[in-house]
């Protein structure tokens, strides 16, 4: 059985904190509480999609984390795009953390899906309850 939101995000801080992973330096300051407000893990927020929550049994809860939490606070194009560098280079870092050399290439593939999907079609989750 997975970890529960509030689990993921315990260990999201913990490798933000020990510096394994890459995020805004709002991350680690804002409380627990705040957090599971914006985060969701992976896929846009009362999406109906359902959205794999791993690569090939790798958690990529973590980086998905930071992907809400620059998403929510992001407001330009530029922050968007960020946003999406920063959780495919999150995934590699997770990649390197916890994969075996057999399973890292299809991981690799698996996080540059999603980087693609999010760069491409994630405008409508990044500017939804910005603009008017």
């Amino acid at each position: 059985m997975g970890k529960t939101l509030t689990e993921s995000l315990i260990e999201t801080l913990e490798l933000v904190e020990d510096g394994k992973l890459d995020a805004d330096h709002r991350f680690n300051r804002e409380n627990l509480g705040a957090l599971l407000k914006i985060c969701n893990a992976c896929g846009a927020k009362d999406s109906r999609l359902p959205v794999p929550q791993t690569a090939y049994g790798m958690s990529l809860k973590p980086m998905c984390h930071i992907h809400d939490t620059d998403y929510h606070w992001g407001d330009d194009n530029n922050a968007k795009d960020m946003a999406d560098r920063r959780m495919k280079n999150n995934g590699q870092r997770l990649i390197e953390l916890k994969s075996s050399w057999f399973l890292s290439r299809a991981r690799r593939a698996r996080v540059y899906t999603y980087y693609l999907l999010v760069h491409r079609f994630g405008g409508p989750a990044f500017w939804d309850g910005k603009i008017k």
